[in-house]
């Protein structure tokens, strides 16, 4: 018992308080997460459209995150962490509800393209607050913590959606809806403003260099960093797959959607019973050789749904990739923390979610055609390939993007707080130098 005391104490002491508003916010937000799970079957099963129509709707959600991100990413850093999160958890909100009651192809598509928009420009306040709040020796069991609420919440909606989709469609949106603006209560009442303003060194480059002529400039300028976030596109363009081909697949299976539900509850249900021993299991291993391997198992995870033709096999695939995915998050999250510059952390936040929103706009259509034109087989197997490709990736990369990490991670000039209702807790320079990136976010914030 004691050792249990201790290692609780361990995982979820001395975490600031403000990390645990969010913390509490993602909570709720993930179990009311209801729509773009059962997205796909709606589409499909409710709505009537085609396997490739479904896709095209789900990319427009993506497409539209991909818009979302870049914009909250800049907005993060010029207006503020606090009135981006309100104003995007606003909106997601109503257009949620504006969703559910839409019924033509063309309004289906505009609202999934602007629900996708206000959904993801949470996405990178959100993860630059984590950082503001989180001194750099913390973050790695902070971004686990968070993503195992991502996934407690994952696991209930995944079970609580399947039920309510058979009292009716329209109920996902509207509980979906109402987390939302829990959450966005919460922000609002509890959380205060943790943006800080560069002081006159700290405009530098994060090597001390002159200051920086434009961030985009920048950013396009760190191929480092858009090489790491190439692959994970392509990661994300496997992964995605469970939330757009595979309910088609196990439909076609002949599974209902409450099947479906308590199919991909496995994932949510694995990572949280284990996701909170990963932090020390991976510590002090080669974040290269860790994110080769996750890559390597996620593809096999996927490859094998092309022969899955039963729930329990189905399930069995679903519990290999998602050993892939609980090794991947902690990982993605400390390496875009120490390759991101303080002063642009919204920003590279933004990018890096941007290539969730790529490949959420290009997974399903990609997907679709795949699947109706060449086979379900070939579409699976393709994720195999694509998964051991980017291990590959990996591996060869991995040495230059500890080399810049390291480089940022230097001591650079304070910073002082613009304001902060509950001001952060002090922070080394070098934790100041860092930033965060999303937990799989395979799952959209609402």
């Amino acid at each position: 018992m004691r050792t249990v005391r201790g290692w609780f104490r361990d995982t979820t002491g001395g975490l600031p308080r403000t990390f645990w508003y969010l913390w509490t916010g993602t909570l709720i937000n993930r179990l009311g997460s209801f729509v773009l799970i059962f997205l796909a079957i709606y589409l499909t099963q409710a709505r009537d459209f085609s396997a490739a129509q479904a896709g095209l709707v789900i990319g427009l959600w993506g497409v539209g995150g991909a818009v979302g991100t870049t914009v909250g990413g800049t907005l993060a850093d010029r207006w503020g962490r606090r009135p981006t999160l309100l104003t995007a958890h606003l909106g997601a909100a109503t257009m949620m509800l504006a969703l559910g009651f839409a019924r033509p192809l063309w309004t289906v598509a505009v609202g999934a393209l602007l629900l996708g928009m206000f959904a993801e420009a949470a996405r990178p306040a959100f993860g630059a607050m984590m950082v503001d709040v989180v001194p750099e020796r913390d973050r790695l069991r902070a971004f686990s913590l968070n993503y195992w609420a991502i996934n407690l919440g994952f696991a209930c909606a995944a079970v609580l959606a399947g039920l309510a989709a058979e009292a009716g469609y329209l109920l996902l949106f509207v509980v979906d809806a109402v987390t939302t603006l829990a959450t966005a209560l919460i922000i609002f009442v509890r959380v205060g403003e943790t943006r800080r303003a560069p002081t006159t060194g700290a405009v530098k480059g994060a090597t001390g260099g002159p200051p920086r002529a434009g961030a985009l400039r920048t950013i396009a300028a760190d191929r480092v960093f858009l090489g790491f976030v190439v692959l994970n596109l392509f990661g994300a363009l496997v992964f995605l797959q469970h939330i757009s081909m595979l309910p088609i697949a196990m439909g076609d299976a002949g599974l209902s959607p409450a099947t479906y539900g308590s199919v991909i509850a496995l994932n949510g249900v694995l990572i949280v019973a284990g996701q909170l021993f990963v932090p020390r299991l991976i510590r002090g291993r080669s974040r290269s050789h860790v994110l080769a391997l996750a890559s390597v198992v996620m593809g096999i995870g996927f490859g094998l749904t092309a022969f899955a033709d039963a729930a329990w096999f189905f399930g069995l695939t679903v519990l290999i990739w998602t050993l892939g995915e609980m090794l991947n998050s902690p990982s993605n999250a400390t390496l875009i923390a120490e390759l991101s510059p303080a002063e642009l952390r919204g920003r590279y936040q933004g990018v890096f979610s941007l290539s969730w929103q790529v490949a959420g706009a290009v997974a399903p259509v990609l997907g679709g055609v795949v699947r109706e034109h060449v086979g379900n087989g070939t579409l699976w197997l393709g994720c195999a390939a694509i998964g051991a490709a980017t291990a590959v990736a990996h591996l060869l990369s991995g040495p230059a993007r500890e080399r810049r990490a390291s480089q940022l991670t230097r001591p650079t000039a304070p910073t002082v707080p613009v304001t902060a209702v509950q001001p952060p807790p002090p922070q080394s320079a070098e934790a100041a130098a860092t930033a965060p990136a999303e937990p799989v976010p395979a799952r959209t914030p609402a």
